[in-house]
């Protein structure tokens, strides 16, 4: 066998979900907080080899859907400026705001590009000195930390037609926010591998010792994602609830000290909206005034009344993972990827994407 194959080896997988089959009593929500675990688990099928019992829901890890619809605007406003371009991940491009999008701004002749990281838009800066160069910056503490090292570097080297426009939000005061409410009944948190690399197991430990409810970081290959949910289901059936850190070969126990200090070097906390989950006290990060010229918010003054999201989308009860998506009365109807109402149809990391390539059928 190669090294690392039995992470995705089925019979090993078969022997763990026989094993939580064993030990789950009574009904059990386990909710998978990152996006990239939700694909995950529905491409491997991780939802059907677990009893019935195990009920797997969606949280609010997908950075895209989780993006305030007035911010979804606030990127369009800015791609309709003059002498600007607009530099973005992908899945951004195709995110209804109130009415257009930026794919439908691009088609229009806007220039907007998609980068893979915020590096690109440096060196598109330095290339344009007689336009202003915006990145639409989302995601959680994973990309905050790059984003940071590229208004550092812009700094450093006097780069002053580059901005970002800062929608990034932080993992733990999300949590607190979904254990806090109380329509929600969520007995074990399958915390995400990426952010936790930045932040370690130890930066959920607040959120822990308020709630005392089971967590585990996990990894995304059927295995790793597996026996987290194994480890959950041994805490919440014996009532022992505790924080732990099952994917070790990739978080350590502090996270990345180094990525968190570039981080906090430009950002400070704020309070942030989130779409579904509103408005969560120090959920965001804003520039700290040393690198508030970096700001496209204020450099562009961009200002938005409150914004609804689109009639009849749901992605909000969604996110918090009250409904599934064929609850939704327009997933699969006026809601498609190829004409999307809500985020959540559009993002690689979406709910309604997962549901919709990997569980057609499937009733939720």
């Amino acid at each position: 066998m190669k090294p690392n194959a039995h992470y995705q080896n089925p019979a090993f997988c078969r022997s763990l979900a026989d094993r939580i089959a064993e030990m789950a009593k009574g009904q059990i929500r386990i909710m998978e907080v990152c996006g990239t675990h939700t694909v995950s688990i529905f491409r491997h099928g991780i939802r059907f080899l677990l009893p019935e019992s195990i009920l797997l829901v969606s949280g609010p890890g997908c950075p895209v859907c989780v993006t305030d619809q007035r911010d979804i605007d606030a990127f369009i406003k800015l791609a309709g400026q003059d002498n600007t371009i607009i530099h973005t991940f992908g899945d951004l491009m195709r995110v209804p705001g109130s009415s257009s999008s930026l794919q439908k701004e691009k088609a229009e002749g806007r220039d907007i590009r998609i980068v893979y990281s915020a590096t690109d838009a440096i060196d598109t800066a330095m290339a344009n000195p007689t336009k202003q160069v915006v990145f639409a910056g989302v995601g959680f503490e994973t990309t905050a930390p790059t984003i940071a090292a590229s208004v550092v570097s812009a700094k450093r080297m006097g780069i002053d037609n580059y901005s970002i426009y800062c929608t990034h939000k932080r993992v733990p005061p999300a949590l607190d926010a979904l254990a806090s409410d109380r329509d929600m009944h969520i007995d074990g948190f399958l915390l995400p591998g990426h952010v936790s690399v930045i932040i370690g197991r130890k930066g959920y430990e607040p959120f822990f010792q308020k709630y005392r409810i089971p967590s585990a970081i996990a990894g995304f290959e059927p295995v790793d994602i597996l026996a987290a949910i194994l480890r959950l289901v041994e805490m919440i059936t014996e009532g022992s609830p505790a924080l732990i850190n099952a994917y070790p070969r990739a978080v350590p126990e502090n996270g990345n000290a180094t990525a968190r200090k570039t981080m906090e070097t430009v950002f400070d906390t704020c309070d942030a909206r989130w779409r579904g989950l509103g408005v969560i006290p120090g959920s965001g990060l804003a520039f700290r005034d040393e690198y508030a010229h970096f700001d496209a918010a204020r450099r562009f003054g961009i200002t938005f009344p409150e914004n609804c999201p689109p009639s009849g989308c749901q992605c909000g009860e969604i996110l918090t993972g009250k409904i599934t998506p064929p609850q939704c009365p327009l997933y699969n109807k006026a809601c498609t990827p190829v004409d999307p109402v809500g985020p959540c149809m559009v993002s690689s990391e979406g709910t309604c994407a997962a549901y919709y390539n990997y569980a057609a059928g499937d009733d939720g």
